[in-house]
Formats: C-alpha cells, sequence, structure tokens
C-alpha cells in the first residue's frame, strides 16, 4: 500500500453495457452532481494505483487506463474478460457503474477477506458479481472459454469456481442494510432511488 491505496489489487469499473432498460448511457447519469461513471472512478482511484476503465465510452476526466471490451456479445462476461486480461494485479476489484451508493468500506472489506477465485457480497436480491473481487490467474482462463462458448452467465462462472458468498453483515457492514449493493437498472428505480435517499 502506498500512498493510501493499494498496489495488490486493480481496479476495474465495467462501464460497456448496453443500458437498453435505461434508456441511455448509465455512466452519463448524475448522482449528487456527478456523473456516475467519474464517480465510481474516482471511488476506485482512491484506493487503488492501478484503475481500469473497461468498454463503453469513458468521461476524458475520468481517472483510469482505458480498456477495450474484445471481440463478443455484449455482455458482463465481456468486460470481466477484459478487465482481467489487462490488470496486472493477481487480484481484481470489478465493480458496475450502476451502484451510485456503493461505498469505499465495502471495497476494502471486500480487498480483506481471505482469498478466494471470487469474493461476491450476498443479500436477499442473490449474488452481486459486479461489485466482487476476482482472481485473475484462475478466472480469466474460464471466462475465455465461456465467452468463446456464448455461455455468458456470470452466475454461472461463479458456479465453477471457488466461490466465497459474503453478506453485508459477515463483512462487518450490516449497520449499511443492502443499500451499497442498490443498482438501478430502469428510469423508475433511480426515482424510487432518489425518493428512498431523500426521504
Amino acid at each position: 500500500m502506498r500512498a493510501g491505496r493499494l498496489g495488490n489489487v486493480t481496479g476495474a469499473l465495467l462501464m460497456g453495457g448496453a443500458s437498453s432498460r435505461m434508456g441511455r448511457d448509465k455512466a452519463g447519469l448524475e448522482w449528487d452532481g456527478e456523473p456516475w461513471g467519474i464517480r465510481a472512478a474516482r471511488l476506485l482511484e482512491g484506493l487503488f494505483e492501478e484503475i481500469l476503465l473497461v468498454g463503453g465510452d469513458p468521461a476524458p476526466d475520468a481517472p483510469g487506463r482505458r480498456v477495450a471490451d474484445p471481440a463478443g456479445p455484449r455482455c458482463a462476461l465481456r468486460g470481466l474478460v477484459a478487465a482481467l486480461g489487462a490488470a496486472s494485479s493477481e487480484r481484481v476489484l470489478v465493480i458496475a457503474t450502476d451502484l451510485p451508493l456503493l461505498s469505499a468500506d465495502l471495497l476494502l472489506a471486500l480487498t480483506a477477506w481471505p482469498e478466494y477465485d471470487a469474493v461476491v457480497p450476498s443479500d436477499a436480491q442473490g449474488d452481486h458479481p459486479l461489485c466482487a473481487i476476482y482472481r485473475r490467474d484462475t478466472v480469466l482462463p474460464m471466462a475465455r472459454d465461456r465467452l468463446a462458448c456464448e455461455r455468458l452467465s456470470l452466475k454461472g462462472l461463479l458456479e465453477r469456481i471457488d466461490t466465497a458468498r459474503v453478506t453485508l453483515a459477515e463483512f462487518g457492514l450490516g449497520d449499511l442494510g443492502s443499500q451499497p449493493l442498490t443498482n438501478v437498472n430502469t428510469p423508475d428505480d433511480l426515482a424510487g432511488l432518489a425518493a428512498r435517499v431523500e426521504h
């Protein structure tokens, strides 16, 4: 760790999603006056020395190294393959842009958990593979094979590797409820989240 940032974990922000249900690129949506893509990249920048901005069209002032998605269907698995392939660290923490309430506490808890092929937060909604930490050398070959065969489910990938599913309470963050893992896929989701936070 140097200057308060981890050098042995790469932070990767996946930005290449289709955002079809939202109707526009989620990275450009704003929360507290800041575009989601920049907000998430800056969150990673405060924690990790190496930041990857994977796919999509990152804003010029978003911190991090741009990484193109590989060929293949537009899906989260493609972004994971790109992130793992470009990372210089053995462990890669991957997040999506549609988690506007994501906290540094949760990301640090993921990095501190005993090492598995994947450490994935889990709550009543299920697993959250787009807010998780992956071991590059074991996960990348399998993820590439599954992408090539168009077996695109991240849930299916997690079932084939050594995965730790951990609740926020087990991370010591039970007082946050499921708030940091709230993802936003539609305009109604966004309006509902804004209403809950204002309340």
